[in-house]
């Protein structure tokens, strides 16, 4: 093979990983349309909540309305019921004593004589007629108001009736709106979990594949380096030479590998790992390093010992939180970060430093990065 094999191989990957990235990038977009739609709807309903409301509070307060009034009439049908038999009563005794006084020889005879002269008489019987008239009119104008008010009654009671139809009428329409209000919410809803589901699907097949493409282009590359004549990784210290560095196929036999009395382990690790982190943007974080490491059976050294190849230890960070150029990912919290690294190189690389955990990390340049990450873990 060819001394360019490599190279193409690593542009292969390069390519591969530029185009996975876009593919992860439009499986984690929001398809907006058919919420945006939705949501229209929503605010639609939401109106017509509103409006159905208006009108049910309007059609209740023309029906307390009503009320009141055929309250007041009734009060006043009430008073004048009352005063009507006192008054028919007064009427019916003015007319029985004219009478009496008419047909009778002894009250027209003492009538007669009890009176001074002609015109006296004239003027008492002219006052009797006038009272039993007034008496009359009264009771006349007292059982016609009594009408009017009963007729009175009768409209209210119907426009009561009308009223009330329409305030059933505006209470099932806000029923209604309320209902489809809230059918509309629910379907937001299941169509916001079905979209995320869809969105979380499509991110984890374009992960796998990212992930298999990777794995491809690193046996590419591990088989050109083959086909090459093998030379010796190096590390560049810090006076500018080059030293060669030893590639074992398993991890160093100075592993730290967490176990014993956890309290102890974490004192020892966190004390270590925040000497080595002065300074740094993560500086302070040592018991959460060992803490994970413990938790997932991973060499404490190796997150923090990344993150400086990878980010300069926090200073240079791609992705918020993400010191270890660790994919797309972001956190909101540099714990939070850190106990995801180390659960991820638990998982998916051993949590241990090994030169094939190096070259699944890092295909591109797997030596390198393994010795450069050995002498960083080294340090602390």
């Amino acid at each position: 093979m060819s001394s360019e094999t490599p190279s193409r191989a690593r542009r292969a990957l390069a390519l591969v990983t530029f185009g996975l990235a876009g593919a992860i990038a439009g499986a984690t977009a929001l398809p907006a349309s058919a919420l945006a739609d939705t949501a229209a709807e929503l605010q639609s309903a939401q109106q017509a909540v509103q409006e159905s409301n208006r009108a049910y509070e309007e059609a209740a307060a023309r029906v307390d309305e009503l009320q009141e009034q055929i309250n007041a009439n009734q009060e006043h049908i009430d008073e004048l019921e009352e005063q009507l038999p006192e008054l028919q009563e007064r009427a019916n005794d003015s007319i029985r004593s004219l009478y009496k006084m008419q047909q009778g020889s002894g009250g027209l005879l003492e009538l007669l004589l009890s009176a001074d002269d002609f015109y006296d008489l004239l003027s008492t019987i002219q006052y009797l007629d006038i009272i039993q008239s007034r008496n009359s009119e009264a009771v006349d104008e007292l059982v016609a108001l009594t009408d009017e008010l009963a007729l009175t009654q009768a409209s209210l009671d119907a426009q009561m009736d009308e009223a009330e139809d329409e305030q059933q009428r505006a209470e099932n329409a806000l029923d209604e709106a309320n209902a489809a209000r809230d059918a509309l919410e629910e379907e937001i809803r299941a169509q916001a979990e079905a979209e995320a589901a869809a969105r979380q699907a499509a991110l984890e097949a374009a992960q796998r594949a990212a992930e298999e493409a990777a794995q491809r282009a690193a046996e590419q590359q591990a088989a050109g380096d083959e086909a090459e004549e093998v030379t010796p990784p190096t590390f560049t210290t810090e006076t500018g030479s080059e030293t060669p560095v030893e590639v074992p196929e398993e991890p160093d036999a100075d592993i730290v590998v967490p176990g014993g009395e956890k309290e102890a382990f974490i004192s020892e690790w966190s004390a270590r790992i925040d000497a080595y982190l002065a300074g740094s943007p993560l500086a302070g974080q040592g018991k959460t390093f060992a803490e994970a490491a413990y938790e997932y059976g991973c060499d404490p050294r190796l997150s923090p010992a990344i993150s400086t190849v990878e980010s300069s230890t926090g200073r240079v960070c791609f992705r918020p939180y993400n010191a270890w150029g660790w994919g797309n990912s972001s956190w909101n919290s540099w714990e939070e970060a850190i106990w995801a690294h180390v659960a991820g190189l638990a998982s998916g690389y051993g949590g241990q430093l090994t030169y094939a955990a190096a070259q699944k990390y890092c295909p591109p340049n797997a030596a390198h990065w393994y010795s450069s990450v050995l002498a960083n873990m080294e340090r602390i």
